[in-house]
């Protein structure tokens, strides 16, 4: 063999063996969320989980996860995955709908209702339209979660319009913050982190967030009513686990299907566990002298009628297919 086909093999073998490393090298993911983290929260344990089942599996991939907020603030993780600054999180989609106008479907007043019309509803025309929507913007989905909630408020129960009139709200997205306003609430603006000292301060009296939150944030020391789900809920938001798809493609096939099993594995322990969460957060609240409210029939029916005139209305003028989402989630019985 000549002197230049020694050198050019040379190069081949170094090529080959720069291509192999690169993808046997051990990759270490960073997954970052805003909840608490090792305090029981469902969805710490979801990433927690995740990342358990990704070292366990011994592909060379790591993940660490950063709670808590304490890696990037909870609107600022949306454009860090669609950049590949962050590789994974749990993340509640309607926070990045002033990005993508379509996620707002995702936090709308009463389009879920129940748990399991929820679990009905990932395997919708609706759903595959949100996560097209996701991943076009260069994000997968690795766990769908739906995740259900209701309303607190230092002043008394809320479960029809009129109890929210005049109330200082915070609202967890637009779409609820229309309706409470359109019901005659006063909407503030407070990050879900920092719901406790606004009800302490007086700057709120009043919110909507999921069943884990309202456990997590300790809101019991504050309020004096909760109005839980049940089988007629006005709020549910999804909070998928999300992958940024410049980290996912820079895996091999084996760490991918590794980490889709593992969001699949988390999937269902949340679905397991979905109503188990609201029980621990009503016994904490009952166990602190916090009154319990579920909606009947006729109350969700009201807030219907407010959410279609304010936020349905509102999303299907200003969302191209705004109407659409709305009438594919309502078709699923």
């Amino acid at each position: 063999m000549t002197r230049s086909h020694w050198i050019a093999a040379l190069g081949a073998l170094a090529l080959a063996a720069a291509g192999g490393s690169a993808l046997a090298a051990n990759v270490t993911l960073r997954a970052s969320h805003q909840f608490p983290g090792g305090k029981g929260d469902v969805r710490d344990d979801m990433v927690q989980m995740i990342a358990k089942e990704a070292k366990a599996a011994n592909v060379g991939l790591e993940i660490q996860v950063y709670p808590g907020a304490s890696l990037f603030k909870p609107e600022q993780q949306w454009n860090a995955m669609v950049n590949g600054q962050l590789d994974m999180t749990l993340f509640p989609l309607d926070y990045a709908s002033g990005q993508v106008r379509d996620f707002s479907a995702t936090l709308m007043p009463g389009l879920i209702r129940n748990y399991d019309r929820a679990k009905r509803i990932n395997n919708s025309q609706f759903m595959k339209d949100v996560r097209a929507s996701i991943e076009k913007h260069g994000v997968i989905v690795l766990s769908d979660a739906w995740f259900g909630g209701g309303m607190a408020s230092k002043r008394g129960c809320i479960t029809t319009p009129a109890d929210v009139k005049g109330l200082k709200f915070r609202a967890a997205g637009p779409t609820f913050a229309q309706m409470w306003q359109s019901a005659g609430a006063s909407i503030v603006s407070v990050p879900s982190n920092e719901i406790y000292n606004a009800f302490q301060s007086g700057v709120a009296e009043a919110t909507d967030t999921s069943m884990g939150s309202f456990l997590s944030f300790r809101l019991y020391e504050q309020a004096k009513c909760l109005t839980v789900p049940g089988q007629n809920a006005l709020w549910f938001m999804y909070e998928p686990v999300l992958m940024s798809k410049k980290s996912f493609d820079r895996l091999t096939k084996e760490q991918q299907q590794v980490l889709l099993k593992a969001g699949k594995n988390a999937q269902a322990y949340y679905e397991n566990k979905a109503e188990s969460v609201d029980q621990a957060t009503i016994k904490a609240y009952k166990d602190h002298g916090v009154e319990i409210k579920t909606l009947s029939d006729a109350e969700y029916n009201q807030w219907i009628d407010v959410a279609k005139k304010s936020s349905y209305a509102e999303f299907s003028k200003d969302v191209p297919d705004g109407k659409k989402l709305i009438d594919e989630a309502m078709s699923v019985k």
